[in-house]
């Protein structure tokens, strides 16, 4: 793990000199007035990032029992992506995606944490590093310097410590934010050191929605970054008790979703969403907010079932990584597209930057790994010509992950299994759901994106899992 003197010798460099650069881009705007005054007002960016929340687990994207119109409305105003992925098959390395703009792998940022233990397993896995780095200029960081206002209200899970919390990483405001990976409870008390305890049986969705429409209320004559990662729908399972009633007399034989208490946490989160969107509209910010909602990692099983995708959450799988990817950015997303274009967690870093007019941010923080998405999102049927996008998970997993890598190029999907070396093939667009190994009928594009795995997994120094000495049978 990393912490050392040296570390924070470097944070305190790059801090200084990304200050440094803000600032003289500040002056050149301010000797520039005639300029300035023509320039739009920066958009305000709310985040949302609900936990947990498989592809099809929306109204919009095909379930049969939930029911999510706030969120429905916002793929009506906004761009639906078919591909979105998750940077990893668990949250903390996404989270940690989202904030640098950076593969989980470079920053070796590889599991959940404190991850799952298999002291007995084939492969003893990497010591990676649990907590987000200091040096690391993350994207509040970037747009509190740029004169944003910064809050994050939910979930952090990016550090045990207090100093390794979002107030430490560029966020004015934290709200609900620590080490842990998920509420002790749903009702108050909710015991989160970093939120105050409700009245009894409080809600925490609900609770978070109120936080989130506060600071949008105190910071509507600025520029504003919500980040709004939700602890819905993560466990432990927990809905309100009315809506669990609801959606249980909804529940029918032959539906593809059945868990009623998921269902209510769901439209609890849904109308958080809701919520925001609605006090934008009453303070008129709207017109100059974007909006982006997605998933850390694919539904976990047991709580939902991701239709059409193999498997879930913890999963080497489409069903692990694919999410429900949706932008609205009034005056750029054409209303009502659809994007098939693959697209990443990692992606949004360069992106909001742009949209901020601090893109010069994301060039002073090196070996950045995301594409600005401002094009393909104006022209939902642009290509990012981008050669392929990468996952590195040396980990194991209860959701059935053993160590492998992926490269998803074009419509092809390469899985290389670290145990045994032993690699899958699929094309995506005629096999979403994972069922044909094209690997030994298709040999020779199986070895060519074996070799570019390989190369990528060099050029970001991925930690590799070694043979366990210890190793049993146990899996």
């Amino acid at each position: 793990m990393r912490g050392s003197n040296e570390s924070a010798s470097r944070a305190d460099a790059a801090w200084r000199g990304l200050g440094l650069c803000l600032a003289i881009a500040g002056v050149v705007a301010a000797a520039r007035p005639s300029v300035a005054a023509t320039e739009p007002p920066r958009p305000n960016i709310v985040f949302f990032l609900i936990d947990d929340l498989g592809q099809t687990d929306l109204g919009c994207y095909g379930s049969d029992l939930y029911e999510t119109p706030h969120i429905d409305q916002l793929a009506r105003d906004g761009v639906k992506f078919t591909n979105g992925y998750a940077a990893c098959t668990v949250c903390s390395p996404t989270r940690a995606a989202l904030m640098t703009g950076k593969y989980p792998a470079r920053l070796h940022i590889t599991d959940w944490i404190h991850g799952h233990k298999r002291p007995k397993a084939k492969l003893a896995v990497p010591a990676w590093t649990e907590f987000l780095p200091r040096e690391e200029v993350t994207l509040a960081a970037a747009l509190k310097l740029a004169g944003y206002a910064t809050a994050h209200v939910g979930k952090w899970h990016l550090g045990d410590e207090p100093d390794k919390w979002p107030d430490q990483r560029g966020f004015d405001l934290n709200l609900g934010g620590y080490g842990a990976g998920q509420p002790p409870s749903y009702f108050s008390p909710y015991k989160i050191p970093t939120l105050k305890d409700g009245p009894p049986g409080e809600y925490l969705t609900d609770r978070l929605a109120d936080e989130a429409l506060r600071f949008i209320e105190a910071n509507r004559t600025r520029p504003f970054f919500l980040y709004f990662p939700h602890y819905g729908v993560h466990t432990p399972r927990q809905g309100k008790p009315g809506l669990v009633e609801k959606y249980q007399a909804r529940v029918k034989p032959g539906m593809r979703h059945t868990n009623a208490t998921y269902a209510a946490m769901i439209e609890s989160v849904d109308d958080a969403v809701g919520r925001v969107t609605g006090k934008l509209e009453e303070l008129g910010l709207t017109g100059r907010t974007i909006i982006v909602f997605t998933s850390d990692n694919g539904g976990l099983i047991g709580s939902t079932t991701n239709m059409g995708l193999r498997a879930g959450k913890g999963s080497t799988y489409e069903g692990g990584v694919r999410v429900a990817t949706i932008v609205k950015w009034p005056g750029t997303t054409p209303a009502g597209s659809v994007c098939s274009e693959p697209v990443m967690t990692i992606d949004f870093y360069p992106t909001l930057l742009h949209a901020a007019g601090a893109a010069g941010v994301a060039e002073h923080n090196a070996h950045v790994d995301g594409t600005n998405l401002a094009a393909l999102l104006k022209n939902p049927q642009a290509s990012l010509n981008r050669p392929a996008l990468y996952w590195h998970y040396p980990h194991y997993h209860p959701g059935g992950a053993t160590p492998y890598g992926a490269i998803r190029a074009g419509d092809w999907k390469l899985i290389e299994f670290y145990e045994d070396q032993r690699a899958e093939l699929y094309n995506l667009a005629r096999d979403p759901e994972e069922k044909s190994d094209l690997a030994r009928s298709d040999a020779d594009r199986a070895v060519a994106l074996r070799g570019q795995l390989h190369r990528w997994r060099g050029e970001v120094g991925a930690q590799m899992p070694t043979a366990n000495p210890q190793a049993t049978n146990d899996k």
